[in-house]
């Protein structure tokens, strides 16, 4: 299984860069048994206000997140997701965010989380 990052869901939208654009497309066109973290749906719409300066609207945030969602099925948090989270991010130094999305891809059974920025947990998925 397969969980996207909300910097992938963006790079989707984003048209400054073209090739990295495209590549993210690739990859959620690729992602046939993914899934979509509450967290990362959450984010994804916060973090499109990055894109205002391409003329990429709060209506359009919302409308592509529907896109996902037909696309991925949505993966609420559970209560066991906050003390992976809380390892992660007090032992292997994760951002908080990143452990939160790193813990939920754990509870979920999410074995290929595609990161788009700098989370990189030390423990392994698969674990």
């Amino acid at each position: 299984m397969i969980a996207l990052d909300t910097n992938i869901l963006i790079y989707a939208c984003d048209k400054a860069d073209l090739k990295r654009q495209q590549v993210a497309l690739d990859l959620v066109s690729n992602a046939r048994d993914g899934v979509l973290l509450w967290q990362v749906a959450c984010e994804f719409v916060a973090a499109s206000r990055k894109l205002r300066s391409q003329g990429f609207t709060t209506v359009e945030a919302w409308g592509r997140l529907a896109d996902y969602l037909a696309l991925f099925p949505l993966i609420l948090p559970t209560a066991g997701a906050f003390e992976r989270a809380r390892i992660l991010h007090t032992e292997d130094q994760c951002s908080f965010w990143d452990a939160m999305i790193v813990a939920a891809c754990l509870e979920c059974g999410v074995t290929r989380p595609l990161l788009g920025g700098h989370a990189r947990p030390r423990r392994s998925l698969a674990a």
